[in-house]
């Protein structure tokens, strides 16, 4: 089968579709920075290729694309800032054309291209105009919120605590959506790309309220877990950016027809968040972090 390349093969996005591909018996060639992590390797014992790609490295991407059918693009501001995202995404998009690939997927956010004000949504909707004028076939998938980051960061420490912490109030809906969800989406596009090229969809499997997250997490985990409203302030203190995203969340929300989505595209398996919340290994998760020596 025609091999399909795949950026951030070792990150939830990347790593999800490739996965999801690899399944149905897609050739896959997972682009990383680092090849020999542990991540890489796991994608090796399925079957994959893995190649090096730097987004900052041109040559290393010419390198990557030469020979590939397709191609699953994702980008991200974090650990880097949105003018690396930009830059980086158009190098990816120019390295695609250059190759005249069959088909790019890019995955972007939902309401990316309704002037948000996010910054990171911005910066999304910018590499999403590049590609769409490059003169290579396209489809944009732009997911919901992720549910996959309930069991890390600052909101895996609250749980820990009997906790979820989210700047939001408890009745207010938010669409959501697992790696897996996205990573099956993607792979279900670039196997049916006279379907979905020209298209730009948003994309969530469910759609909860904070109070109905912390009631869910409560049944999964096996412990009480209570909502608690994260002040703004405290937010934007932290992260001006992820400030502005939670206040749209909660003034405007995201609008994602999931059960038309659901309804056109069964064979994705689509999980709900008590699908996904029953699937975690919460006992690892929430064990105690250790001390620093």
């Amino acid at each position: 089968m025609p091999i399909v390349a795949v950026t951030g093969a070792t990150g939830a996005q990347g790593g999800a579709t490739a996965r999801a591909l690899l399944d149905v018996g897609h050739q896959v060639r997972a682009l990383t920075r680092h090849p020999d992590s542990p991540a890489a390797e796991a994608l090796r014992a399925l079957g994959a290729e893995v190649r090096h790609a730097d987004f900052d490295d041109r040559a290393s991407l010419d390198a990557a694309l030469a020979g590939a059918d397709s191609l699953f693009a994702v980008t991200t501001p974090f650990g880097t800032d949105i003018s690396a995202e930009v830059r980086q995404g158009k190098a990816l998009v120019d390295a695609a054309a250059a190759a005249r690939l069959g088909h790019v997927v890019l995955t972007s956010a939902a309401h990316a291209d309704r002037g948000t004000g996010v910054p990171h949504y911005e910066s999304k909707h910018l590499v999403e105009q590049y590609l769409r004028a490059a003169g290579v076939p396209w489809t944009v998938i732009a997911p919901a919120a992720f549910m996959d980051n309930y069991a890390s960061g600052w909101t895996l420490d609250g749980l820990r605590e009997g906790t979820f912490a989210w700047p939001m109030p408890a009745d207010r809906p938010l669409t959501l959506i697992s790696a897996a969800d996205i990573g099956a989406f993607a792979a279900l596009v670039l196997r049916r790309r006279d379907e979905f090229t020209g298209r730009r969809i948003d994309i969530a499997s469910d759609e909860r309220t904070p109070g109905q997250i912390a009631e869910i997490l409560t049944a999964a985990i096996g412990r009480p877990i209570a909502h608690q409203e994260v002040p703004l302030p405290y937010v934007r203190a932290r992260s001006a950016d992820l400030a502005v995203m939670f206040d749209y969340f909660t003034t405007v929300g995201l609008d994602v027809d999931v059960a038309c989505l659901r309804h056109d595209h069964p064979d994705v398996g689509w999980h709900s968040f008590a699908d996904w919340a029953a699937g975690q290994d919460w006992p690892a998760l929430l064990s105690p972090v250790p001390a620093r020596q």
